[in-house]
């Protein structure tokens, strides 16, 4: 197949998914390497990031999907007639963000971290599709384990997990130890000061 045919093989993929499609799928069904395939995703998400386009195709992880620019969603919203969804509150932000930089975690975990029930707020999230059921914990009772989906990689516009921004409080806990270990350095360096006018006192009392 030619690189123009292959890229429009892919376009039809994508837009016929209608959800993530993971890049070795993509290769399979082109009979393409993935490193081939890639190289084809990533020439479309520029082609598709111009403003002559209303959708685009944002990659998840090791999956690739084709979707509307947010800046359009209004219209779309007309057409379909789609209610506008409320904005999840603080409790809700404050639970996803303890499942994204902790996952997977039980629900036990969540509420220690949080010190109320979080019952109803779990349940919320995983109906918005922005959590899901990772398994089971080994312990007595088997609870559920709960981590992030692709939507929720969407929502937020990150590609994975690792673009998540440094937690606050860890962020302070660096500057912290950054300037504990300054502190330390100032020290020793007074100190080896010190010693040294000690050695040179000693060397003018010897002369």
């Amino acid at each position: 197949m030619k690189n123009t045919e292959l890229k429009c093989a892919v376009q039809a993929i994508l837009f016929a998914s209608g959800v993530p499609v993971p890049l070795e799928t993509i290769s399979r069904a082109l009979e393409q390497k993935p490193k081939q395939t890639q190289l084809i995703l990533e020439e479309l998400i520029r082609e598709y990031s111009s403003e002559e386009y209303g959708i685009k195709i944002v990659r998840l992880e090791d999956s690739y999907q084709m979707c509307s620019k947010k800046e359009y969603g209004e219209y779309i919203r007309r057409v379909m007639d789609i209610k506008r969804n409320a904005p999840l509150s603080q409790a809700a932000m404050e639970v996803l963000a303890v499942i994204a930089y902790n996952q997977p975690v039980t629900k036990a975990f969540i509420e220690q971290v949080r010190g109320v029930d979080c019952s109803g707020v779990v349940g919320s999230l995983a109906s918005k599709g922005l959590i899901e059921e990772k398994g089971r914990l080994e312990l007595p009772g088997r609870p559920l384990l709960y981590g992030t989906t692709d939507n929720f990689l969407r929502c937020f516009q990150i590609e994975n997990l690792d673009e998540l921004p440094v937690p606050v409080n860890q962020e302070e806990i660096g500057n912290k130890e950054k300037s504990a270990a300054n502190d330390e350095n100032n020290e020793e360096s007074v100190n080896n000061k010190k010693d040294n006018n000690k050695e040179n006192d000693f060397a003018v009392t010897l002369i």
